[in-house]
């Protein structure tokens, strides 16, 4: 049978000779019965649009649009009293079973499902308009998803687990376990291959009790070429009960709010007092690229005790945000960032709104102690990245807001945890409760009352074409996005994070549902409603002409590509048995750390995360691109479905901005500038970048802990043509 490969597919096997053909994790073999003699066929799992890197529900489960590919059937009257054939969806518990429409040969588009395990069936039937199946079964297949199986049959059986209290590791204290999973004996045997760093292990501390506390963000207006000084510092910190020693800009986590106008330019005095050496990256700002804060290729580290001036120029209005760039997965997860925020220059550039809320979204990992130690030479977590156990949101354990009933909040969001990806909504707790965690989903499309609708209004680099409906908000490591949102009903309305990861080892889907924090609305009315214009869906005539200039490109062939994949070296025997087990299904992202004891074992010595261009082999640093001001360059990017472990990657392009035209083949409906973009496992990206901006900038994956390992190349933007 002569199958339609999906663009990933025909990316990756030729970007990587080695890689397994993407299509098995974007296809449904569909296999015959008895009844239906030689047919077969397949059924795509597509791409559904959506402003995100990855379509999901509420809840965390990913939607996909499924078209069938059939052939060989033969007439439905040849298997008795049947005129039509009918596809059907069913999780693997069989229920619900949920019609997919009437097929037959040839292409069909069947909707959208969003179940985490499902199968696929096609039978015989009397009539199109049947609600249930009932004829005969002659076509059926399994989501990959449903081949994740237990890792070993005594996957459930308590004595091939051990709890961490019976093993005292030699140099390090081991990671806490993920709740309700237990881990083999081998992998709790695991450690890493490097030794031990915290804060107080880098520099002679005075005692906790003396170090100055850390107090709230502020906001700092800052005036065409107002000046701000910022200083790196030690400081304290209580959280849930645990005795921190972290890291803040100016005292304050996070660091100052920074608002500016915009084509407004500032001066910071940077002042290091830590004892690392860092520089402060200005994240999705095109400004002068000496000031763009990478050590090693704008500039030298700033060594503890020294200064160094930034200047910065705010060409776009919107949302950015200020971290290291040296040793990040340490600096940043210890406290070092904080937002800036352009005020656009046209008083229309946002619709109207009661009020604006600029929430940093954090994770953190922390043990009974305190802050779980870091890689001193080299960074750990380097498999997955560090996923920590508490959540963050400006700082605080739990964010909390009190608005007048009918406002409108503008929220500008950013994700400033070293590795994870939220999947963020408001539920109304007063009105249903927090929903279930295990909910299933048969049809993706049915809205929840109890969630609110969001209004996505920008994202990294400015506004949409279109503002557009959503119910949650996915939001990957270094992304913004703008959201409006209008609490109507009375009440408390939780902030929460709602999730589907693995437990891997039994292979099943565990769901995660976190709260961030507490809207309370007030029973008595706003005074100025907004509501009409809330309820309108506006289009930016400014954006689209702005994105007409390049739509003649969006056709033509890559003049670039990228695969995102992994090397690994000597890796414990445990780690080697339990990944070869997880490579049957790779989830389209890694929402959560469910496996923290193999992942914290792993380091540079054994990991090693890979920029390669497709064309000649070049790898990270060894990448050579050259362009000039004014290039337009389109880039597939193919994140490769055969690597060890293949996982998503939030790639970030310094100093210039993009445009994500497709992904796995489906073009993008609704266009926005970005500045990093969320890039699935198995998945084919292809982006337009503009240059626009002279200089040497960096390409990286915005998971720290893989931009350690070495997941970064530079570009070179000359000012003038050569």
């Amino acid at each position: 049978m002569a199958t339609r490969a999906s663009a990933a597919a025909e990316a990756l096997e030729a970007g990587t000779p080695r890689a397994r053909a993407a299509t098995d994790l974007h296809c449904i073999s569909l296999f015959s019965t008895a009844r239906a003699g030689d047919a077969q066929g397949l059924v795509e799992l597509g791409r559904v649009p959506s402003p995100f890197g990855v379509t999901v529900t509420p809840s965390g489960h990913h939607v996909r649009a499924l078209t069938a590919h059939i052939e060989g059937l033969p007439p439905p009257s040849s298997l008795g009293p049947y005129k039509v054939y009918m596809a059907w969806a069913t999780p693997l518990e069989l229920a619900p079973v949920v019609p997919l429409g009437p097929v037959g040969n040839g292409e069909h588009r069947l909707g959208r499902v969003a179940f985490n395990k499902f199968l696929v069936m096609v039978s015989a039937e009397a009539s199109a308009d049947v609600e249930t199946r009932e004829g005969p079964l002659v076509l059926r297949g399994r989501s990959p998803s449903a081949l994740m199986e237990a890792h070993d049959l005594l996957a459930l059986a308590p004595s091939a687990t051990r709890r961490a209290a019976n093993r005292a590791p030699t140099r390090w204290d081991a990671p806490p376990a993920y709740p309700g999973i237990a881990m083999l004996p081998g992998v709790m045997d695991l450690e890493p291959r490097a030794r031990p760093a915290s804060l107080g292990s880098a520099a002679d501390l005075s005692p906790w009790e003396t170090l100055p506390e850390a107090s709230e963000r502020q906001l700092v207006d800052l005036p065409d070429g107002g000046t701000l000084d910022l200083e790196a510092t030690i400081v304290r910190r209580e959280i849930e009960g645990r005795r921190l020693a972290m890291l803040a800009f100016n005292g304050q986590h996070p660091g100052p709010l920074i608002r500016v106008p915009e084509q407004s330019t500032i001066f910071v005095n940077f002042t290091n007092r830590t004892p690392y050496p860092t520089a402060v990256h200005w994240h999705g700002i095109r400004l002068d690229n000496r000031f763009d804060g990478v050590p090693g290729l704008t500039q030298d580290p700033v060594g503890p005790g020294e200064s160094f001036q930034y200047r910065i120029f705010f060409r776009d209005a919107g949302i950015y945000w200020y971290h290291p760039h040296h040793r990040e997965d340490v600096q940043q997860e210890l406290g070092l960032y904080g937002n800036l925020l352009v005020d656009p220059a046209s008083p229309g550039y946002y619709g109207p709104a009661n009020r604006e809320e600029v929430l940093m979204i954090d994770d953190i990992l922390l043990d009974e102690d305190g802050l779980v130690d870091f890689g001193g030479a080299s960074a750990n977590y380097m498999l997955m990245g560090r996923f920590g156990n508490q959540t963050l949101v400006n700082g605080e354990p739990g964010y909390e807001l009190e608005v007048e009933r009918g406002e409108v909040v503008r929220f500008h969001l950013t994700n400033a945890s070293n590795t994870r990806t939220f999947n963020l909504s408001f539920v109304d707790i007063e009105r249903g409760g927090l929903p279930d965690a295990d909910q299933r989903v048969a049809d993706p499309d049915i809205e929840d009352p109890n969630r609110l609708p969001l209004k996505v209004v920008a994202s990294d680099v400015g506004r949409f074409e279109r503002e557009e409906w959503a119910r949650s908000v996915v939001l990957a490591p270094a992304e913004r996005y703008v959201i409006d949102v209008r609490f109507d009903r009375p009440g408390r309305h939780a902030l929460i994070n709602h999730v589907q990861g693995i437990n891997h080892r039994q292979g099943v889907f565990r769901a995660e549902l976190r709260t961030l924090g507490t809207v309370t609305v007030a029973p008595d009315p706003v005074a100025r409603d907004h509501g009409a214009a809330f309820t309108e869906l506006r289009e930016n005539a400014d954006v689209i002409a702005d994105i007409d200039r390049h739509r003649p490109r969006f056709g033509d062939e890559p003049d670039h590509e990228l695969v995102m994949t992994l090397e690994t070296e000597d890796l414990p025997l445990a780690i080697e048995r339990s990944m070869a087990y997880d490579w049957v299904y790779f989830n389209p992202v890694e929402w959560t750390g469910t496996m923290p004891r193999m992942n914290w074992a792993t380091t540079g010595r054994e990991i090693r995360w890979i920029l390669r261009e497709a064309g000649t082999g070049r790898e990270n640093e060894e990448i050579e691109w050259n362009f000039a001001v004014g290039d337009v360059v389109k880039i597939r990017v193919v994140n490769d479905r055969g690597a060890f472990h293949a996982m998503q990657h939030p790639l970030h392009i310094h100093g210039q901005r993009f445009l994500v035209l497709s992904q796995n083949g489906v073009p993008n409906p609704n266009l926005v500038w970005k500045d990093t973009v969320l890039l699935p496992a198995a998945s084919t990206t292809d982006i337009l970048l503009e240059l626009s901006n002279p200089g040497r900038w960096m390409i990286h994956c915005h998971i720290a802990e893989h931009l350690e390992s070495g997941m970064k190349m530079v570009m070179n933007v000359s000012d003038a043509p050569p």
